[in-house]
């Protein structure tokens, strides 16, 4: 029997154990590996009436693991009233009210809202929004950019980003959030309304 075969036959079952525990090591645990539980049926969200959320997400959850995640969506429709509205309130010079009414996304803007434990947990640059239409092609896709969260109660922190969406025609779309930290990814329908 040949030496070099038989050194390679005693390391085999600890480069096997090595494998094994590496693999072991990599997989996310606990809830994160199951992923979130789904509705039978999508519930309209609370604040936003354009969007439905796929994935569970509820307040006794973001206790559990400080896993919230919402998403909200704002028509152009909707910005413009709030402009006029604070137009009339604060009584604002013309070039004040064309900065800001340049400054309304054509197609709205899509609000993320996250609770998080801990300061580092609430960091946007850790998930990454992507939107399709009913056929799978992708809409829209980007990695959040980075920005910490403010301190919300007890040890969960909040962050917002208001991102931009493209001008569209009215129809359904699919959202789904990835948390690359935690390991799960939260599902969303959205309804694009008819422009007004």
């Amino acid at each position: 029997m040949h030496p070099f075969s038989s050194a390679i036959r005693r390391f085999l079952p600890l480069i096997f154990l090595c494998l094994c525990t590496a693999a072991a090591v990599a997989q996310p645990t606990g809830k994160a590996a199951k992923g979130r539980k789904r509705y039978t049926f999508a519930q309209r969200d609370a604040v936003s009436p354009y969007v439905q959320n796929v994935t569970k997400n509820t307040d006794e959850e973001q206790e559990v693991d400080g896993s919230f995640t919402r998403l909200g969506y704002r028509s152009y429709a909707d910005m413009l009233t709030e402009i006029d509205a604070l137009r009339k309130l604060k009584d604002w010079a013309d070039t004040t009210y064309q900065r800001r009414l340049a400054a309304i996304p054509p197609g709205g803007a899509l609000l993320v809202t996250i609770h998080r434990q801990g300061p580092k947990g609430a960091e946007l640059s850790n998930l990454t929004l992507t939107v399709t239409d009913k056929a799978g092609k992708e809409v829209l896709a980007q990695t959040l950019a980075p920005g910490a969260g403010r301190f919300f109660g007890r040890d969960l922190y909040q962050a917002q980003r208001l991102i931009p969406f493209p001008k569209m025609a009215p129809q359904e779309l699919n959202v789904s959030i990835r948390d690359a930290k935690l390991y799960q990814t939260f599902d969303y329908t959205l309804t694009l309304p008819a422009a007004q």
